[in-house]
C-alpha cells in the first residue's frame, strides 16, 4: 500500500526507523491517514501570514539547491487545492532554481513561523511561467518594490507540519512594535502627565 509520506520514506528511510526504533509510529501515522496531499483551510491561513519560505530544487547531478525567497505577507498564493504560485523577483541573475527547474522539476518547500514555533515541509513538483503577464501580475504586489519576471508555479504532492522541538522563538520587528507601541504609547502618556504636575506645582 501507497502512503503520500512515501514521498520521503524510502525504503532507505524506512530501514533506518526499523533500525532506530520509530518505524511503529509511523506506520500508525500512515494507516490513520498520514500526510496531507492536499491545501486544506489550515494550510491557506498559515500562507496568508506568511512573508517568507525556503525554495529547494535539484539539478540533473541530484546537486540540491536552497534559495530563501521573500515578500509581502501571503505572496505564496493559493490557486486551488492542489496548486500554490508566487512571483520570481529579480534578484542576483544566477538563476540557479530556474535553472534547475528547466532539468528537473521536483521541488520543496520549506516554511519557518518562529514566533509560532510551527515548519511546514512541502513536497511537490513546479512549473516555469514566462509569458502570462495576467498571472504574473495577480502575483505581484504594487507596493512592494521588486520587480516581477516570472510565475513558479508549485504542485503540492505532500505537506506536513513538523514538531516544534528545538525551534527558537524570534519575532519580526512588526510583531515587536505591535506588542511594544501600547506601553511607549502609556509611558507617553504618564510622562506629558508629570510634566503637567511639574509646572502647577508650585
Amino acid at each position: 500500500m501507497k502512503h503520500t509520506s512515501d514521498i520521503a520514506f524510502t525504503p532507505a528511510v524506512k530501514e533506518l526507523q526499523e533500525k532506530y526504533g520509530s518505524r511503529k509510529s509511523y506506520e500508525r501515522m500512515e494507516l490513520s491517514g498520514g500526510w496531507q496531499h492536499e491545501i486544506n483551510s489550515n494550510l491557506f491561513h498559515i500562507l496568508q501570514n506568511m512573508d517568507s519560505f525556503y525554495f529547494a530544487t535539484s539539478n540533473n547531478n541530484n546537486q540540491p539547491y536552497i534559495q530563501h525567497r521573500g515578500g509581502p505577507k501571503g505572496f505564496l498564493k493559493v490557486l486551488d487545492n492542489k496548486r500554490l504560485a508566487f512571483a520570481d523577483f529579480s534578484g542576483n541573475k544566477q538563476y540557479i532554481s530556474i535553472g534547475n527547474l528547466s532539468e528537473n522539476n521536483k521541488a520543496y518547500i520549506f516554511l519557518m513561523d518562529y514566533s509560532n514555533q510551527t515548519r511546514i515541509k512541502i513536497w511537490g513538483t513546479a512549473e516555469i511561467i514566462e509569458n502570462d503577464k495576467e498571472l504574473i501580475n495577480s502575483l505581484s504586489d504594487e507596493n512592494y518594490n521588486a520587480k516581477s519576471e516570472r510565475a513558479i508555479i508549485f504542485t503540492v504532492e505532500a505537506w506536513d507540519v513538523n514538531c516544534r522541538q528545538h525551534i527558537r522563538r524570534r519575532f519580526t520587528i512588526e510583531q515587536i512594535e505591535e506588542v511594544t507601541k501600547p506601553l511607549y504609547d502609556k509611558i507617553k502618556a504618564l510622562q506629558e502627565e508629570i510634566n503637567i504636575l511639574k509646572t502647577n506645582t508650585p
